[in-house]
């Protein structure tokens, strides 16, 4: 069979899969083995194949990293350290305009650097932040788009999910990815801050002030954090801070990062009053989320194969070719095939759909490797809560403890946080040294 008749029959097969709704695990099962089927004429070959990738990835040190940093979160989300640390950092902000709205988008950033897991940061902040800010008077709209806007941070500040199943398809270093999203994710942090402050200024209103039950930042409680406060607060910082220094500075690798990082939490989790059986049930909560995406990036990597041996990345690099566009404008057609997939599928999917495609023809067009990764990932994360079927929106709107609240409420409350990413992207594209400044330095 040519490249362009195998790459229609398997992309279009995979495409189909989703479409109807068949999970992404299978349908990635399934058009590897159709692909590698067409290729070799056997399917015993085909299915030693994908049991030999299956094995090799399995016996990957760098795979631990995921089960691990999972664990981290779990274990900091279920002792209360993310309320602890909404709490200090409404304190620390509390004479900026919106100080609330700013303390969850600096709580998110840091959150993000635990959890690594926009999801888990959506849900969380959806039961602590919410309910603070209406109660003092928030706009909902303003309120519920804060916590969806900023919940994003957690697959670009490091350490991600993102980063890693990207770094595991491209090979990249997945140390130099973790560099490379700092920046950018503090860029973003900032930005979502600033737009919060300008929008408090000018229209105080929806930020509590001059409501009859509203209560501003003069009003704000008085009262000093409780040492339990203290201990989560400043414990989540800590860990955040000697696990991916021990990165930056070349004392770990991403995976023994993980595994300090992993002990690090367990530690300030006891510490924190967690119980054996809370702990076994953060455990098999941590295999259920990570057990599936180990699953995923195995047959991603014999997706990633099959690709390369049917040539369907150079028969998708010589159809963009041929469409005469510039670097930028291939750039833009990649950001809206993300964008339109963000609408229904989960990240990683994205990822493992898109990236062994995409990365080839970015590298082609002269693209760094390491700032198109976190471009991809900018703009996945806007994809997330876009509409009509943001997953983080849809996080936001079966967490909060508000039945009267809307999807066409969070939808536009958060448009300025995933324009605001999409533009960072481009600003990455023009200015690459913003992703690559730090891992050159590696």
């Amino acid at each position: 069979m040519d490249p362009a008749s195998f790459t229609a029959l398997t992309l279009g097969l995979l495409l189909a899969l989703v479409v109807v709704g068949v999970p992404i695990m299978v349908s990635l099962g399934l058009a590897c083995l159709t692909g590698l089927f067409i290729l070799t004429g056997s399917m015993k070959i085909a299915l030693s194949l994908v049991s030999a990738t299956a094995f090799e990835a399995l016996r990957d040190y760098v795979f631990a990293v995921i089960p691990l940093f999972v664990l981290m979160g779990e274990l900091m989300a279920r002792s209360g350290c993310a309320r602890d640390l909404y709490t200090l950092m409404d304190r620390a902000f509390r004479r900026l305009p919106g100080h609330l709205a700013v303390a969850t988008v600096a709580g998110n950033a840091i959150f993000a650097a635990v959890v690594g897991v926009s999801v888990a940061s959506a849900a969380a902040f959806s039961r602590i932040a919410y309910p603070q800010m209406v109660s003092r008077g928030y706009d909902k709209q303003v309120a519920l788009g804060c916590v969806a806007g900023s919940a994003s941070l957690g697959m670009l500040i490091p350490p991600s999910v993102l980063m890693i199943v990207w770094g595991v398809l491209t090979e990249l270093s997945i140390g130099k990815l973790f560099l490379a999203g700092f920046i950018p994710g503090l860029l973003a942090a900032v930005l979502f801050a600033l737009y919060v402050i300008q929008l408090a200024v000018r229209h105080p209103e929806r930020f509590g002030a001059g409501g009859t039950n509203a209560q501003n930042a003069s009003d704000a409680p008085t009262t000093g954090l409780t040492r339990d406060e203290w201990i989560g607060g400043i414990g989540t910082s800590i860990v955040v801070l000697l696990a991916l220094g021990g990165i930056w500075f070349g004392f770990f690798t991403p995976t023994e990062a993980a595994g300090v990082g992993a002990l690090l939490a367990l530690v300030l989790a006891f510490l924190k009053g967690l119980t054996l059986r809370e702990f076994r049930e953060v455990v098999l909560s941590s295999a259920r989320i990570a057990a599936p995406i180990l699953t995923l990036l195995i047959f991603a990597q014999m997706y990633s194969r099959m690709l390369a041996m049917g040539g369907v990345a150079g028969q998708v690099q010589q159809v963009m070719t041929a469409l005469g566009l510039p670097a930028w404008g291939v750039l833009a057609l990649m950001i809206v095939i993300w964008l339109v997939l963000g609408c229904f599928i989960d990240s990683v999917s994205i990822i493992l759909l898109t990236v062994p495609i995409f990365a080839p023809i970015a590298t082609q067009l002269g693209i760094h490797p390491i700032a198109f990764a976190i471009i991809g990932i900018l703009v996945i994360e806007a994809g997330f809560v876009t509409p009509p079927f943001g997953l983080i929106v849809f996080t936001v709107k079966s967490s909060v403890p508000d039945p009267d609240v809307t999807l066409g409420q969070i939808f536009k409350g958060s448009t300025a946080y995933w324009v605001i990413l999409v533009i960072l992207a481009w600003f990455i594209y023009f200015v690459p040294k913003i992703a690559t400044f730090l891992p050159s330095l590696m």
